[in-house]
């Protein structure tokens, strides 16, 4: 992956395909390979932009602090120096308020956004949540914390298949960027600091909010309030699937962002 340093950041980034821009973010305790299983049907329709966040993957120093916000120039920082004035994004969970501020922050900049899994603000409980799964980590067991993480975010359907989620999990735990416990937990502040409901009614890009219906971190009803806050915007529930819907059905993310864009 090639490097653009922005801000004293090495921001690790990568370019696929060709055609009109598009940029995959990630979410919380992920980076950019959370795309893997679209990212080939994506870059053969266009030029795909995968980055990892500050505090993941490649990105150094790997427990830089960073906002939201700080994220999101990131972003568009990336696009400019790649010579792209304008382009759309694909964000998820965290990635999704990433998206968010990228189109309140630069509007000129942006021109649609999908908003999966995601809210314009995590909530008390999520926020406990997060801190508590941020606290675990430097002392849990690794298979044990993905375990407990993605009964969470995976569905029941996913996880009675015990051959295929032991398979994730082993994955995810031998995984060789592995965040850090202090990247983590910054990460974790960041969402916790992110509040964009006063400010959806200013966001211009036409924008695809999609939400699992068995998502248990955003509710599909919180998600349809949610689209409804922003002008224009769509709501596409989906059926049977959970929070981290990009792992378990790559397909109905991808099929989606091609259906949008094109």
């Amino acid at each position: 992956m090639p490097t653009f340093r922005h801000e004293g950041i090495d921001l690790h980034y990568d370019v696929t395909g060709d055609g009109p821009p598009l940029m995959l973010v990630a979410g919380l305790a992920a980076d950019s390979a959370f795309y893997a299983p679209s990212l080939r049907e994506l870059g053969a329709r266009f030029r795909v932009i995968t980055i990892d966040n500050r505090g993941a993957g490649q990105t150094a120093p790997a427990d830089a602090p960073g906002s939201i916000s700080a994220m999101a120039d990131d972003c568009m920082a990336l696009a400019a120096h790649l010579g792209i004035p304008r382009l759309s994004l694909v964000g998820h969970s965290m990635g999704g308020m990433i998206a968010q501020e990228c189109a309140l922050r630069h509007p000129h900049a942006v021109d649609r956004i999908v908003l999966a899994a995601t809210a314009p603000h995590a909530g008390a409980r999520n926020n406990d949540l997060f801190a508590t799964w941020a606290h675990l980590y430097p002392v849990a067991e690794r298979k044990l914390w993905f375990r407990t993480l993605f009964h969470w975010v995976l569905s029941p359907a996913f996880l009675a298949n015990r051959a295929t989620f032991g398979a994730l999990v082993e994955l995810a735990a031998r995984y060789p960027y592995q965040q850090s416990a202090r990247a983590l937990a910054q990460q974790v502040a960041a969402v916790a600091g992110f509040d964009a409901r006063p400010n959806l009614g200013a966001i211009r890009a036409r924008t695809l909010v999609l939400n699992g219906t068995l998502d248990l971190l955003f509710g599909a009803q919180d998600a349809a309030a949610f689209a409804a806050a922003i002008p224009g915007a769509t709501f596409a529930p989906l059926e049977g699937l959970a929070h981290s819907f990009p792992i378990e059905a790559p397909q109905e993310l991808t099929q989606r962002v091609i259906d949008f864009l094109a």
